[in-house]
Protein backbone atom coordinates (compact mmCIF):
# COMPACT_ATOMS: atom_id res chain seq x y z
CA UNK A 1 0.00 0.00 0.00
CA UNK A 2 1.37 3.40 -0.97
CA UNK A 3 2.17 6.09 1.57
CA UNK A 4 -0.10 9.13 1.72
CA UNK A 5 1.25 12.60 2.45
CA UNK A 6 -0.39 15.63 4.06
CA UNK A 7 1.54 18.92 4.17
CA UNK A 8 1.20 21.24 7.16
CA UNK A 9 2.17 24.75 6.08
CA UNK A 10 2.95 26.36 9.42
CA UNK A 11 5.88 28.74 9.94
CA UNK A 12 8.08 25.66 10.20
CA UNK A 13 6.38 23.49 7.60
CA UNK A 14 6.38 19.70 7.85
CA UNK A 15 4.72 16.63 6.39
CA UNK A 16 2.56 13.85 7.75
CA UNK A 17 3.07 10.41 6.26
CA UNK A 18 0.18 7.94 6.52
CA UNK A 19 0.15 4.26 5.71
CA UNK A 20 0.95 0.82 7.04
CA UNK A 21 4.32 -0.26 8.39
CA UNK A 22 5.84 3.23 8.49
CA UNK A 23 7.76 3.00 11.75
CA UNK A 24 11.07 2.32 10.03
CA UNK A 25 10.59 5.38 7.83
CA UNK A 26 10.42 7.56 10.93
CA UNK A 27 13.66 6.02 12.18
CA UNK A 28 15.38 6.55 8.84
CA UNK A 29 14.47 10.24 8.92
CA UNK A 30 15.70 10.58 12.51
CA UNK A 31 19.03 8.94 11.64
CA UNK A 32 19.80 11.85 9.33
CA UNK A 33 20.30 14.03 12.41
CA UNK A 34 23.51 14.16 14.42
CA UNK A 35 22.06 11.98 17.20
CA UNK A 36 18.67 10.60 18.14
CA UNK A 37 16.80 9.24 21.11
CA UNK A 38 13.43 7.50 21.41
CA UNK A 39 10.77 8.29 24.01
CA UNK A 40 8.05 5.71 24.62
CA UNK A 41 5.91 4.39 27.44
CA UNK A 42 6.32 1.01 29.07
CA UNK A 43 3.15 -0.47 27.55
CA UNK A 44 3.86 0.68 23.99
CA UNK A 45 7.49 -0.44 24.22
CA UNK A 46 6.42 -3.90 25.37
CA UNK A 47 4.00 -4.19 22.44
CA UNK A 48 5.94 -2.51 19.65
CA UNK A 49 9.52 -2.00 20.79
CA UNK A 50 10.67 -4.77 18.46
CA UNK A 51 9.74 -2.52 15.53
CA UNK A 52 12.46 -0.16 16.75
CA UNK A 53 14.79 -2.91 17.88
CA UNK A 54 17.61 -1.81 15.58
CA UNK A 55 17.30 1.89 16.27
CA UNK A 56 20.78 1.94 17.84
CA UNK A 57 19.69 4.88 19.95
CA UNK A 58 18.98 5.41 23.65
CA UNK A 59 15.41 4.56 24.58
CA UNK A 60 13.66 6.46 27.38
CA UNK A 61 10.47 4.93 28.76
CA UNK A 62 7.91 6.44 31.12
CA UNK A 63 4.99 4.76 32.89
CA UNK A 64 1.89 4.42 30.72
CA UNK A 65 -0.94 6.81 31.48
CA UNK A 66 -1.81 10.43 32.10
CA UNK A 67 0.24 10.65 35.30
CA UNK A 68 3.41 10.76 33.20
CA UNK A 69 2.45 14.22 31.96
CA UNK A 70 4.20 15.72 34.97
CA UNK A 71 7.18 17.92 35.80
CA UNK A 72 8.83 14.96 37.48
CA UNK A 73 8.80 12.89 34.29
CA UNK A 74 9.70 15.92 32.18
CA UNK A 75 12.82 16.46 34.29
CA UNK A 76 13.74 12.80 34.00
CA UNK A 77 13.41 12.89 30.20
CA UNK A 78 15.52 16.05 29.97
CA UNK A 79 18.24 14.53 32.13
CA UNK A 80 18.20 11.42 29.94
CA UNK A 81 18.64 13.51 26.80
CA UNK A 82 21.64 15.20 28.39
CA UNK A 83 23.13 11.89 29.50
CA UNK A 84 22.73 10.61 25.93
CA UNK A 85 24.78 13.64 24.79
CA UNK A 86 22.20 14.92 22.35
CA UNK A 87 23.16 18.25 20.79
CA UNK A 88 21.23 21.00 19.05
CA UNK A 89 21.19 19.07 15.76
CA UNK A 90 19.75 15.98 17.40
CA UNK A 91 16.21 14.59 17.28
CA UNK A 92 13.79 12.98 19.70
CA UNK A 93 11.35 10.40 18.33
CA UNK A 94 8.10 10.33 20.33
CA UNK A 95 6.82 6.78 19.90
CA UNK A 96 3.56 6.43 21.79
CA UNK A 97 0.16 7.93 22.43
CA UNK A 98 -0.84 11.47 23.31
CA UNK A 99 0.95 11.46 26.66
CA UNK A 100 4.28 10.53 25.08
CA UNK A 101 3.72 12.97 22.22
CA UNK A 102 2.90 15.88 24.53
CA UNK A 103 5.71 15.08 26.96
CA UNK A 104 8.24 14.42 24.21
CA UNK A 105 7.31 17.57 22.35
CA UNK A 106 7.74 19.70 25.46
CA UNK A 107 11.06 18.04 26.34
CA UNK A 108 12.33 18.66 22.79
CA UNK A 109 11.21 22.29 22.94
CA UNK A 110 13.09 22.86 26.20
CA UNK A 111 16.25 20.82 25.66
CA UNK A 112 19.06 23.14 24.52
CA UNK A 113 16.31 25.70 23.80
CA UNK A 114 14.80 23.48 21.16
CA UNK A 115 15.67 20.34 19.20
CA UNK A 116 13.58 18.52 16.62
CA UNK A 117 10.85 16.10 17.62
CA UNK A 118 9.41 13.50 15.28
CA UNK A 119 6.01 12.14 16.18
CA UNK A 120 5.20 8.47 15.62
CA UNK A 121 1.76 8.15 17.26
CA UNK A 122 0.57 4.70 18.32
CA UNK A 123 -3.03 5.43 19.38
CA UNK A 124 -6.03 6.53 17.33
CA UNK A 125 -6.41 9.64 19.49
CA UNK A 126 -2.81 10.70 18.87
CA UNK A 127 -2.97 9.88 15.17
CA UNK A 128 -6.07 11.98 14.47
CA UNK A 129 -5.40 14.82 16.89
CA UNK A 130 -2.55 15.37 19.34
CA UNK A 131 0.39 14.49 17.06
CA UNK A 132 -0.61 17.30 14.68
CA UNK A 133 -0.37 21.00 15.43
CA UNK A 134 2.60 21.40 17.76
CA UNK A 135 0.85 21.63 21.13
CA UNK A 136 2.99 20.24 23.95
CA UNK A 137 2.25 20.25 27.67
CA UNK A 138 2.21 18.65 31.08
CA UNK A 139 -0.66 18.80 33.56
CA UNK A 140 -0.93 20.82 36.76
CA UNK A 141 -3.02 19.87 39.77
CA UNK A 142 -5.55 22.55 38.84
CA UNK A 143 -6.01 21.53 35.23
CA UNK A 144 -4.97 19.67 32.11
CA UNK A 145 -2.22 20.93 29.79
CA UNK A 146 -1.70 24.15 31.74
CA UNK A 147 2.11 24.17 31.36
CA UNK A 148 3.30 23.90 27.78
CA UNK A 149 4.54 25.52 24.61
CA UNK A 150 3.94 25.35 20.85
CA UNK A 151 6.67 23.29 19.19
CA UNK A 152 5.82 21.94 15.74
CA UNK A 153 7.20 18.49 14.91
CA UNK A 154 9.77 18.00 12.18
CA UNK A 155 7.51 15.27 10.81
CA UNK A 156 4.70 12.88 11.72
CA UNK A 157 4.57 9.20 10.74
CA UNK A 158 1.12 7.62 11.14
CA UNK A 159 1.06 3.83 10.93
CA UNK A 160 -2.50 2.47 11.24
CA UNK A 161 -1.19 -1.07 11.79
CA UNK A 162 -0.19 0.06 15.29
CA UNK A 163 -3.88 0.41 16.16
CA UNK A 164 -4.51 -3.34 16.13
CA UNK A 165 -3.19 -3.75 19.68
CA UNK A 166 -5.17 -0.88 21.26
CA UNK A 167 -7.56 -1.94 24.00
CA UNK A 168 -11.23 -1.00 23.59
CA UNK A 169 -11.02 1.94 25.99
CA UNK A 170 -8.10 3.58 24.18
CA UNK A 171 -9.72 2.96 20.82
CA UNK A 172 -12.98 4.53 22.05
CA UNK A 173 -11.01 7.56 23.13
CA UNK A 174 -9.83 8.04 19.56
CA UNK A 175 -13.34 7.56 18.20
CA UNK A 176 -14.57 10.51 20.27
CA UNK A 177 -12.07 12.80 18.55
CA UNK A 178 -12.92 11.26 15.17
CA UNK A 179 -16.58 12.25 15.65
CA UNK A 180 -15.55 15.75 16.75
CA UNK A 181 -13.38 16.16 13.66
CA UNK A 182 -16.25 15.10 11.39
CA UNK A 183 -18.64 17.57 13.04
CA UNK A 184 -16.13 20.34 12.36
CA UNK A 185 -15.42 19.15 8.82
CA UNK A 186 -18.98 18.88 7.53
CA UNK A 187 -21.54 16.60 5.94
CA UNK A 188 -19.24 14.47 3.77
CA UNK A 189 -16.99 13.27 6.60
CA UNK A 190 -19.83 12.91 9.09
CA UNK A 191 -21.96 10.89 6.65
CA UNK A 192 -19.01 8.56 6.01
CA UNK A 193 -18.90 7.76 9.72
CA UNK A 194 -22.66 7.16 9.77
CA UNK A 195 -22.38 4.82 6.80
CA UNK A 196 -19.37 2.88 8.13
CA UNK A 197 -19.71 2.91 11.93
CA UNK A 198 -19.56 -0.88 12.28
CA UNK A 199 -16.53 -1.20 9.98
CA UNK A 200 -14.81 1.55 11.96
CA UNK A 201 -15.48 -0.35 15.17
CA UNK A 202 -14.02 -3.46 13.53
CA UNK A 203 -10.85 -1.44 12.74
CA UNK A 204 -10.95 -2.04 9.00
CA UNK A 205 -7.46 -0.81 7.97
CA UNK A 206 -8.49 0.74 4.65
CA UNK A 207 -11.34 2.65 6.27
CA UNK A 208 -9.10 3.67 9.16
CA UNK A 209 -6.57 5.10 6.74
CA UNK A 210 -9.29 7.15 5.01
CA UNK A 211 -10.76 8.37 8.31
CA UNK A 212 -7.40 9.26 9.86
CA UNK A 213 -6.39 11.11 6.70
CA UNK A 214 -9.64 13.11 6.72
CA UNK A 215 -9.08 14.04 10.37
CA UNK A 216 -5.49 15.19 9.93
CA UNK A 217 -6.34 17.15 6.79
CA UNK A 218 -9.13 18.91 8.68
CA UNK A 219 -6.86 19.71 11.61
CA UNK A 220 -3.94 20.75 9.40
CA UNK A 221 -6.11 23.28 7.58
CA UNK A 222 -7.19 24.85 10.88
CA UNK A 223 -3.67 24.87 12.33
CA UNK A 224 -2.28 26.52 9.20
CA UNK A 225 -4.75 29.39 9.56
CA UNK A 226 -4.05 29.91 13.27
CA UNK A 227 -0.88 28.21 14.44
CA UNK A 228 -0.94 29.57 18.01
CA UNK A 229 -4.67 29.51 18.69
CA UNK A 230 -5.38 33.23 18.50
CA UNK A 231 -8.78 32.70 16.90
CA UNK A 232 -9.99 30.06 14.38
CA UNK A 233 -8.02 27.20 15.97
CA UNK A 234 -10.25 27.45 19.04
CA UNK A 235 -12.88 25.57 16.99
CA UNK A 236 -10.86 22.41 17.69
CA UNK A 237 -11.86 22.78 21.35
CA UNK A 238 -15.42 21.64 20.62
CA UNK A 239 -16.41 19.40 23.54
CA UNK A 240 -13.25 20.18 25.50
CA UNK A 241 -14.59 22.64 28.08
CA UNK A 242 -16.72 20.00 29.80
CA UNK A 243 -14.42 17.24 28.55
CA UNK A 244 -11.41 18.53 30.45
CA UNK A 245 -13.57 19.16 33.51
CA UNK A 246 -14.70 15.52 33.43
CA UNK A 247 -11.10 14.34 33.25
CA UNK A 248 -10.01 16.52 36.16
CA UNK A 249 -13.03 15.69 38.33
CA UNK A 250 -12.76 11.95 37.72
CA UNK A 251 -8.98 11.95 38.20
CA UNK A 252 -6.69 12.07 35.18
CA UNK A 253 -6.66 8.73 33.40
CA UNK A 254 -10.01 7.54 34.79
CA UNK A 255 -12.06 8.74 31.81
CA UNK A 256 -10.23 8.64 28.45
CA UNK A 257 -9.84 12.04 26.85
CA UNK A 258 -11.84 11.35 23.68
CA UNK A 259 -14.66 9.74 25.64
CA UNK A 260 -14.90 12.87 27.80
CA UNK A 261 -14.85 15.02 24.67
CA UNK A 262 -17.75 13.06 23.16
CA UNK A 263 -19.89 13.75 26.23
CA UNK A 264 -18.71 17.38 26.22
CA UNK A 265 -19.68 17.74 22.56
CA UNK A 266 -23.23 16.57 23.20
CA UNK A 267 -23.44 18.95 26.16
CA UNK A 268 -22.25 21.74 23.84
CA UNK A 269 -25.17 20.89 21.52
CA UNK A 270 -27.62 21.33 24.42
CA UNK A 271 -25.99 24.61 25.38
CA UNK A 272 -25.98 25.76 21.76
CA UNK A 273 -29.73 25.20 21.50
CA UNK A 274 -30.28 27.02 24.80
CA UNK A 275 -28.19 30.00 23.62
CA UNK A 276 -30.01 30.17 20.29
CA UNK A 277 -26.83 29.34 18.36
CA UNK A 278 -27.81 25.91 16.99
CA UNK A 279 -29.35 26.13 13.52
CA UNK A 280 -29.52 22.42 12.59
CA UNK A 281 -31.98 20.95 15.08
CA UNK A 282 -31.27 17.42 13.85
CA UNK A 283 -27.56 17.65 14.61
CA UNK A 284 -27.71 16.62 18.32
CA UNK A 285 -29.77 13.54 17.40
CA UNK A 286 -27.34 12.54 14.65
CA UNK A 287 -24.32 12.96 16.92
CA UNK A 288 -26.00 11.04 19.73
CA UNK A 289 -27.03 8.19 17.41
CA UNK A 290 -23.50 7.91 15.98
CA UNK A 291 -21.95 7.90 19.45
CA UNK A 292 -24.26 5.07 20.49
CA UNK A 293 -23.27 3.02 17.44
CA UNK A 294 -19.60 3.61 18.24
CA UNK A 295 -20.05 2.59 21.86
CA UNK A 296 -19.46 6.06 23.27
CA UNK A 297 -21.40 7.41 26.28
CA UNK A 298 -23.87 10.18 25.55
CA UNK A 299 -24.28 11.88 28.94
CA UNK A 300 -22.91 12.41 32.42
CA UNK A 301 -25.20 9.82 34.04
CA UNK A 302 -24.06 7.10 31.65
CA UNK A 303 -20.45 8.16 32.14
CA UNK A 304 -20.84 7.94 35.93
CA UNK A 305 -22.08 4.37 35.58
CA UNK A 306 -19.30 3.34 33.22
CA UNK A 307 -16.41 5.00 35.05
CA UNK A 308 -17.53 4.78 38.67
CA UNK A 309 -16.56 8.44 39.10
CA UNK A 310 -18.86 10.72 41.11
CA UNK A 311 -18.67 13.62 38.62
CA UNK A 312 -20.76 15.90 40.83
CA UNK A 313 -22.19 19.03 39.24
CA UNK A 314 -20.30 21.26 41.69
CA UNK A 315 -16.97 19.56 40.90
CA UNK A 316 -17.55 19.86 37.17
CA UNK A 317 -18.53 23.53 37.44
CA UNK A 318 -15.43 24.25 39.50
CA UNK A 319 -13.18 22.39 37.06
CA UNK A 320 -14.62 24.29 34.09
CA UNK A 321 -13.79 27.60 35.77
CA UNK A 322 -10.12 26.65 36.07
CA UNK A 323 -9.68 25.06 32.66
CA UNK A 324 -7.98 27.28 30.08
CA UNK A 325 -10.67 26.38 27.53
CA UNK A 326 -13.46 27.45 29.88
CA UNK A 327 -13.05 31.14 28.94
CA UNK A 328 -14.79 30.44 25.63
CA UNK A 329 -17.39 27.81 24.76
CA UNK A 330 -17.28 26.36 21.24
CA UNK A 331 -20.89 25.72 20.23
CA UNK A 332 -22.07 23.93 17.08
CA UNK A 333 -24.22 25.83 14.59
CA UNK A 334 -24.49 23.06 12.00
CA UNK A 335 -22.15 20.46 10.52
CA UNK A 336 -19.03 22.29 9.45
CA UNK A 337 -19.74 25.43 11.48
CA UNK A 338 -19.20 26.34 15.13
CA UNK A 339 -19.26 29.59 17.07
CA UNK A 340 -17.13 30.80 19.98
CA UNK A 341 -19.29 32.14 22.81
CA UNK A 342 -18.04 33.80 25.99
CA UNK A 343 -19.91 32.49 29.07
CA UNK A 344 -22.10 35.01 30.85
CA UNK A 345 -21.47 35.84 34.50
Amino acid sequence: MSTRTVSVRTAAAYELKLGRGLVQEALNAARERSRMAVLSDERVWALHGDKLGHAEAPVITVPAGETSKSFAQLERVLESLSEARLDRLSCLVAFGGGVVGDLGGLAAALYMRGIEVMQCPTTLLAQVDSSVGGKTAVNLRTGKNLAGIFHQPAGVWIDVDLLTTLDEQDYASGLGEVVKSAVLSGETDFARLEQNAEALLARDPDLLLDVVEACVRQKASVVESDEREAGPRRALNLGHTLGHAIERSAGYGTVPHGVAVAVGMLHACVRSAHEGVLQDRELPTRIRRLCVRLGLPTGIDELRTRSGAALSESELADAMQFDKKGAVWILPVRLGEVRAVTPKG
